[in-house]
């Protein structure tokens, strides 16, 4: 479940990243447009209306020619002002430090325009008041001479007109540009999850086709659609499943042969090991009355002839749990007992302390626990130092059986590996003797016992004064553990 969480928020990452760049990239380019647009026809706007005001101010002046006298009395400047002013502004005549009056603000007489105005030119301003845009014209009129030669008048007209149409034009163009941008970002949302769905469909196709071939089915294949770079990495895919489903069923092949070839050995070796064992019977009662190198070869013969049949019988051991035939023969046991008689039996009681509280009962399979204790307290007695412990505890759940000793411990580098068959850490203890295969024995005699979700176990670590330390957890109850692993 995780992974499939995993790939689905990686997908949705990628649909986001998707949907951020086209809306990205749609808000940008209505943004320049607009924009833009906006600019373009906002200057339009203000050069017409501007023109269209210069133009309406020039044909006035045009018919307030000619000039009865100079210089003009207040009356002659407010009548002038009067004729020049109309329903879209007014105006002001300004001749030297006299003007027009009979006007209200805004004042379009302003320093900036009158020294523009003074110095023969056609001026003109924008300007703001009390947030409403108004045009300020000013100009000098000029007298005509009979050579077609013109001259100051002295009189100078500004005029002041209202933007507030224009204003209103410039807005809608504005509002329209939002509304243009908002479209091209929604347009570009659902383009996105177009793109999306187009483009992540195959690769959520492929995540999964991964994670199936991950858990190990490797039949998984992915359908090939178009000639783009996807398709490309379909068929890459199912290349490459189809590489590994050879080799990985080349090697399952092998594995299986190599399993079968180490049955089928140790079975053979199982009858002339029993005629040797025999043999050696008669030999370790003769030993002492052998002479010399005679005894010794003896005695050497029998043990090593012991060494291969239990080498042999685990090796069968091994094979059973390969093949998934081995079987757990359940039974209401005594652990406590069952502990104690493993001790005795191989005599180690008197070697080893152990803490057995009486009336700890399990169903257990008998044997395999006897092989879990043997293997554990073996290898302490062997491999670490005394004295060694056997602890026993258990709770409504679960029975836990902990072997210790007093040696250097178990190295870091090695715990990943204690139960890993054929391993020797020899670095880790003082010697290292047997085959390799009784942790690893144990460990899987360990998993065997199993009561629903609840599994046996084996691990292996150091105690905090030092020595090694190996946790046996079972479960109390296994009666429904009796078929395979």
């Amino acid at each position: 479940m995780t992974s499939w969480r995993r790939a689905g928020a990686q997908i949705s990452g990628l649909r986001v990243r998707l949907l951020l760049a086209f809306a990205l990239l749609g808000v940008t380019t209505t943004a320049v447009v607009a924009s833009g647009s906006y600019v373009q026809a906002r200057t339009v706007i203000l050069q017409q209306a501007q023109d269209a005001a210069v133009a309406s101010l020039t044909d006035q002046l045009g018919r307030v020619y000619p000039i009865v006298q100079l210089p003009p009395t207040q009356k002659e400047l407010d009548l002038l002002a009067q004729r020049l002013s109309d329903r879209e502004g007014f105006a002001v005549v300004v001749y030297r430090d006299m003007r027009s009056s009979g006007t209200s603000a805004p004042d379009p007489v302003t320093p900036a325009l009158r020294r523009e105005v003074g110095d023969g030119r056609l001026a003109w301003q924008r300007v703001t008041v009390d947030g409403q845009p108004m045009l300020f014209i000013g100009t000098q009129l000029r007298l005509d001479r009979s050579a077609g030669v013109s001259r100051s008048s002295g009189l100078e007209v500004y005029s002041a007109r209202s933007l507030v149409a224009e204003q209103q034009s410039i807005d809608r163009l504005a509002t329209l540009a939002w509304l243009t941008g908002g479209l091209s970002l929604v347009l570009a949302v659902l383009l996105a999850l177009l793109a999306a769905r187009g483009v992540l469909r195959p690769v959520r196709e492929l995540g999964r086709a991964a994670l199936r071939l991950g858990e190990g089915d490797l039949s998984t294949r992915l359908t090939v659609r178009g000639v783009d770079e996807l398709a490309d990495v379909a068929r890459t895919f199912n290349d490459t499943a189809g590489t590994l489903e050879r080799q990985v069923g080349e090697l399952r092949r092998m594995e299986a042969d190599a399993r079968r070839f180490v049955a089928d050995v140790s079975h053979e070796l199982r009858t002339p090991l029993t005629a040797m064992t025999a043999v050696t019977d008669v030999l370790d009662e003769e030993a002492e009355h052998l002479p010399g190198d005679a005894g010794r070869a003896a005695r050497l013969v029998s043990q090593e002839t012991q060494n291969l049949t239990r080498l042999v019988n685990d090796l069968i051991e091994v094979s059973r749990f390969d093949s998934g035939t081995a079987r757990l023969a359940p039974d209401d046991v005594d652990v406590a007992a069952a502990v104690a008689a493993t001790l005795r039996v191989r005599g180690w009681h008197e070697r080893v302390r152990a803490e057995l509280p009486p009336g700890v009962v399990a169903r257990l399979d008998p044997r395999r626990l006897d092989v879990i204790v043997a293997n554990l307290v073996g290898n302490a007695l062997r491999h670490g130092a005394e004295p060694v412990s056997v602890r026993l505890d258990a709770d409504a759940d679960w029975v836990t059986v902990e072997v210790a000793d007093q040696g250097p411990g178990l190295d870091p580098e090695v715990l990943p590996h204690v139960f890993d068959r054929f391993y020797k850490a020899d670095t880790a203890r003082t010697r290292s003797e047997g085959s390799g295969l009784g942790l690893a024995i144990a460990w899987e005699n360990a998993r065997l016992h199993r009561r629903g979700e609840r599994q046996g176990s084996l691990v292996a670590g150091n105690g905090p004064a030092g020595g090694a330390v190996f946790t046996l957890r079972l479960p109390r109850d296994t009666a429904d553990a009796g078929g395979a692993r």
